[in-house]
């Protein structure tokens, strides 16, 4: 039973998630802000809404018939019959507890139990953050079903997670932080809108409108270029902006992958060959941001 949970929670995603935390983390360490409690603590809160997101993707798709036969991707958990709707329900709960609770002693370590309106602020941004990845799929208005998931990968994995764990550690924002956090964030949708491409058909099917299925496969594959193109170019701004050391540019070795990834989304003409591309994709953003940070440092 723990082997469908740890199936349902999608590890491989977690690498993706991450990756806003450690740039963020990253950028304060070489402003000479850091500490080991608060970067684990917000690994460890990331990861939870990671799963959460997961657990609720998988009971939200299950329960509308979304994952069907028709579905290209590995069978979910409701779908296969591993788990029942409610026991991803209870599961969905559970981790919310735990996650939360995380997050409460991310926040009390970060700034106190003085700091009123910074508590206030990442208590809201903590209960917005569960709140979106449980809807994404989940409820009548899930806003996965509407084209509007982009849109909070953006800034959820991208904004908040570079940005948000920046000012854990500063207590202040500094605005070139905004252009990583960019270069994160349309990674981070790019792997979506690959998830969206291959799952283009089956969505259509049930109802799902993601952006890919409202301009179809062929703006799609346009959408995913400039997404991966864009990134490249905010990264590239920021080091020019910040430039003291050529070790900043490490991060271009990343892209090799990236690059390739393109390729064979350029060339590819049966979605199902997509599926591998995402594990690529997501593993890659994570290079990125190890890339990334270990340059700032070295410069």
């Amino acid at each position: 039973m723990i082997k469908n949970y740890i199936q349902a929670a999608r590890l491989r995603t977690l690498p993706l998630s991450l990756s806003g935390i450690i740039v963020g983390s990253f950028i304060a360490a070489s402003e000479g802000f850091f500490n080991w409690l608060i970067c684990l603590l917000a690994l460890l809160t990331t990861t939870g809404f990671q799963i959460i997101s997961n657990f609720a993707n998988d009971y939200g798709d299950g329960v509308k018939g979304t994952d069907n036969e028709d579905r290209i991707g590995p069978k979910r958990a409701i779908q296969s019959g591993a788990i029942t709707p409610n026991q991803m329900l209870s599961a969905i709960k559970i981790s919310v507890i735990i996650t939360f609770i995380v997050a409460i002693a991310l926040i009390y370590v970060s700034f106190g139990k003085d700091d009123f309106l910074n508590l206030l602020l990442f208590f809201v941004l903590g209960i917005m953050s569960i709140v979106a990845a449980i809807k994404y799929t989940m409820g009548k208005n899930a806003y996965g079903y509407s084209g509007f998931g982009d849109v909070f990968v953006f800034l959820f994995f991208g904004l908040l997670s570079v940005c948000g764990s920046y000012y854990l550690y500063t207590k202040t924002i500094n605005y070139t932080v905004f252009l990583p956090a960019i270069s994160i964030g349309l990674l981070s949708v790019g792997v979506l809108n690959l998830n969206n491409l291959r799952d283009r058909a089956s969505d259509i099917k049930a109802g799902k409108n993601t952006l890919v299925v409202k301009i179809g496969a062929e703006f799609g594959k346009y959408y995913h270029y400039y997404l991966l193109i864009a990134s490249l170019l905010v990264a590239l701004l920021y080091t020019m902006l910040q430039y003291t050391s050529p070790f900043q540019l490490l991060f271009l070795l990343a892209y090799i992958p990236i690059m390739k990834h393109f390729q064979v989304v350029y060339q590819n003409k049966f979605p199902k060959l997509l599926d591998p591309e995402l594990k690529k994709l997501a593993l890659s953003t994570f290079l990125f941001a190890l890339l990334f940070g270990i340059g700032l440092l070295l410069s």
